[in-house]
């Protein structure tokens, strides 16, 4: 089974300095439809106005994953991390028992686009931890490269939670396939471009739910940058 949802159909909230695309139920956006995909909980699509972010707040049992396409991003944390996290970098942040942070745009005279991502880990109220890796652009170049899970490698960061993430770029001929568990779910969104998963046709903010489905087959893209999420049912 695969769920298409179109780019047009997520929430929405406009704060001037902040436009954010909810993938799901969050904050004044609700639709119990879309509260989630296995343990995948927030997808925000984030464009902050220079200078603009979010001062200091909390967070508790949360595995948080930034992804910064363009412009940069200031992190600071209760932790003692003075950070700022450039496009193509992904970071980590397990909120576990408690953490506070503030983030914000740190790039003069430019909006700076982002992914948040929330993943509801396999173990609650564990010691707060941050990493941050670069993935280099080439690395990912007509294939899916593995970013996140809870097996640390050289290319991923590791996380709390029965869940993979990978990234790709996928331009023109270039093509791969990714097989699955179909006793899992998976999901993608893609960043930015076109592209074609499973013979289904993705535009930018364009987003796939699969269950029960065994393998993903990626093709034809044009300028295209994707996320594709590997989760427990």
């Amino acid at each position: 089974m695969i769920h298409f949802r179109k780019s047009k159909d997520r929430g929405f909230a406009d704060h001037g300095w902040l436009k954010s695309y909810h993938s799901f139920s969050f904050a004044n956006y609700y639709d119990p439809e879309y509260m989630g995909w296995g343990n995948l909980r927030v997808i925000n699509d984030d464009f902050i106005e220079a200078g603009g972010g979010f001062g200091e707040h909390s967070h508790r049992n949360m595995e948080i994953i930034t992804y910064v396409i363009s412009g940069q991003l200031a992190h600071k944390d209760s932790m003692g991390n003075i950070k700022t996290i450039n496009p193509g970098e992904v970071q980590r942040m397990s909120a576990g028992r408690l953490v506070m942070h503030s983030e914000f745009n740190s790039a003069k005279n430019e909006i700076t686009h982002l992914l948040q991502i929330w993943i509801e880990p396999s173990i609650n109220n564990i010691e707060p931890s941050y990493e941050q890796k670069i993935i280099p652009q080439t690395s990912k170049e007509g294939k899916l490269v593995l970013v996140a899970s809870s097996n640390k490698t050289d290319t991923s960061v590791l996380i709390h939670a029965d869940a993979s993430l990978y990234v790709g770029l996928f331009n023109q001929g270039q093509k791969t396939s990714l097989t699955l568990n179909v006793n899992r779910k998976a999901y993608i969104h893609l960043i930015k471009g076109e592209l074609e998963v499973n013979s289904m046709q993705l535009k930018s903010g364009d987003a796939l739910m699969l269950e029960n489905e065994a393998s993903i087959s990626i093709s034809n893209g044009r300028a295209a940058e994707v996320l594709v999420f590997d989760l427990a049912a």
